[in-house]
């Protein structure tokens, strides 16, 4: 089965197809960064709030210690997953860097 590529290069010209191919690259990495930064923010928030719940206990004052122990566990498994995320990030850059081209 023969593919006729002329029909398809004389309809869309490269630079237009370059131009529309990068602008999505740089959409895609802006998409990407956001979503990136709006992960760890959320990491952070739930570290900052057991922080303030623990601070509370140990203060004395009045909170439920299943609260605590919630938000605690919360936060913990948080970053367990983002640093498993870190360490499967990496091992696939690493595994792109050994590719013969």
């Amino acid at each position: 089965m023969a593919i006729n590529l002329s029909s398809v290069s004389s309809s869309l010209p490269l630079t237009n197809l370059n131009s529309t191919a990068k602008s999505t690259v740089a959409d895609a990495q802006k998409s990407f960064a956001s979503f990136l930064k709006e992960s760890i923010n959320n990491v952070n928030e739930a570290q900052n709030a057991s922080d303030v719940l623990t601070n509370k206990l140990a203060k004395g004052e009045d909170v439920d210690l299943s609260q605590v122990m919630i938000a605690s566990q919360k936060a913990s498994v948080t970053l367990q997953a983002t640093m498993e995320i870190r360490n499967k990030a990496v091992e696939a850059y690493q595994e792109m860097m050994r590719m013969s081209v």
